[in-house]
């Protein structure tokens, strides 16, 4: 009990000593007269008498110790006290006696004080202030009226949408620069440092909050920039398929084939893979037919090739070309490709055509276009086994009537009849007019 008693006294020992009055060091001189005391206590009197805050102080020295009795409205205003006294030479000790005072009225008259003298100092300060507010709007003023200016952004933008950027930019430095004048004609610029850091700090939150926006706004500026398509071209974003309307802030728009608006975010489209089907004029086509293998693969390749060369609407540069792709269990697969001018043609109708014709012309060569032939095993219940025969031969099995002719072969259609339909083409054209100034899309831009 008792070593507890002792640690708790060297535990409060230390505070004590804090919280003790600051005292003189120093050696105590032998004498010590009335007048000494008196010099010292004038010496103090003087001092604090210079002093806000010690009117309500008194001061008694005997024998070198200070003595100080009295009120103080601030409580931080008395070990300053303490501390001015043992800087005084003479005195021995300090004892403090003052404490802080408790009056309603005498602590709410410093409060009346400094409200009237910052009020008359704020009126006396109007006029540098109206030249500052004068000054900072008047470069801000300026801003406005550059970013207003067409003529400049038009023709250092490659687009509306990056001219409105470069208005917005100059606007923004104008009024930081029309703050920083007013601020400097106040001669408070240090202010600037902490608005500038809040500002940082409060952006930083706000990009955060707002990442997939600012996200967005980024690559529709790249987009416009880059151009990876043009009004009208036919393109593939990563499986939406449409003629492009327009570009906007936030969104690609396309025209689907059923006509149909098609809203893509410019954040996906920057990111996605874009196929373009309309940059290049030539388009090929290409399409698979099942050999029989019992027949000429050789002979079934040029009349393919043939077939395809006398069609109209087929490029002769580059010549269409047939090769044998695998071999089946029951076919031959052959792949047939050509290629036609997409802007010319319509290529669905082309690739149709082509097929059919190829078909045609096979038939009539006796080359066979089997089915794939399955053999079923059916087991239990006494069923027999199934054979089923492939297409040529229950062909052979099949007997014509006298009256069962042939029917004659369909011409093929020529370039007028599969031309390329301008539909779709002619829907966005008219999106265009209607909503054309939000259109950040530009011929004059360069295409990447």
């Amino acid at each position: 009990m008792i070593r507890a008693l002792l640690f708790l006294l060297c535990l409060a020992g230390p505070a004590a000593a804090q919280d003790a009055p600051t005292q003189p060091s120093g050696t105590i001189s032998t004498t010590q007269d009335s007048r000494g005391d008196l010099a010292i206590e004038q010496r103090i009197e003087a001092i604090i008498a210079e002093l806000d805050g010690y009117a309500e102080v008194g001061v008694d020295v005997r024998e070198g110790i200070v003595t100080f009795t009295g009120e103080v409205l601030d409580g931080e205003a008395i070990p300053r006290l303490e501390e001015l006294a043992a800087r005084v030479d003479g005195v021995v000790a300090i004892e403090s006696e003052v404490i802080e005072s408790t009056d309603v009225s005498r602590r709410l008259d410093p409060v009346v004080k400094r409200f009237q003298d910052r009020f008359w100092q704020t009126v006396t300060y109007l006029p540098l202030l109206a030249v500052a507010v004068t000054a900072g709007v008047f470069v801000i003023l300026l801003g406005v009226l550059l970013a207003r200016w067409d003529w400049p952004w038009k023709r250092i933008a490659p687009n509306a949408f990056i001219a409105d950027i470069y208005r917005v930019v100059l606007r923004l430095a104008f009024v930081l620069a029309g703050v920083v004048v007013a601020l400097d004609i106040l001669n408070a610029t240090a202010v600037l440092t902490g608005l500038l850091g809040a500002a940082g700090i409060v952006g930083l939150a706000v990009g955060f909050a707002v990442r997939d926006t600012v996200e967005n706004f980024i690559a529709s500026v790249m987009l416009s920039l880059r151009q990876p398509f043009r009004p009208n071209d036919y393109v593939d974003i990563e499986g939406s398929a449409g003629s492009v309307i327009r570009l906007t802030s936030r969104a690609t728009i396309l025209l689907d084939a059923d006509g149909n608006h098609v809203r893509l975010p410019n954040s996906f489209v920057f990111k996605a893979k874009i196929l373009n089907y309309t940059r290049n004029e030539e388009r090929r086509f290409s399409f698979m037919l099942g050999i029989d293998p019992n027949d000429d693969l050789a002979q079934a390749r040029q009349i393919g090739l043939a077939t395809l060369a006398e069609l109209d609407f087929v490029l002769t540069d580059p010549a269409p070309q047939v090769w044998v792709k695998e071999a089946g269990d029951s076919t031959v697969s052959m792949e047939f490709l050509a290629w036609v001018n997409q802007r010319e043609v319509n290529f669905a109708v082309a690739r149709g055509e082509a097929l059919r014709v190829v078909m045609a012309a096979l038939t009539r060569a006796g080359i066979g276009l089997p089915e794939p032939s399955y053999r079923l095993n059916l087991t239990g219940g006494g069923l027999p086994v199934i054979d089923l025969p492939d297409t040529d031969r229950r062909a052979e099995a099949l007997v014509l009537s006298e009256d069962d002719t042939p029917e004659p072969e369909k011409p093929h259609l020529d370039a007028r009849d599969v031309a390329a339909d301008t539909t779709i083409e002619r829907m966005v054209d008219e999106e265009r007019r209607e909503n054309d100034r939000t259109d950040l899309l530009s011929t004059a831009a360069p295409e990447e």
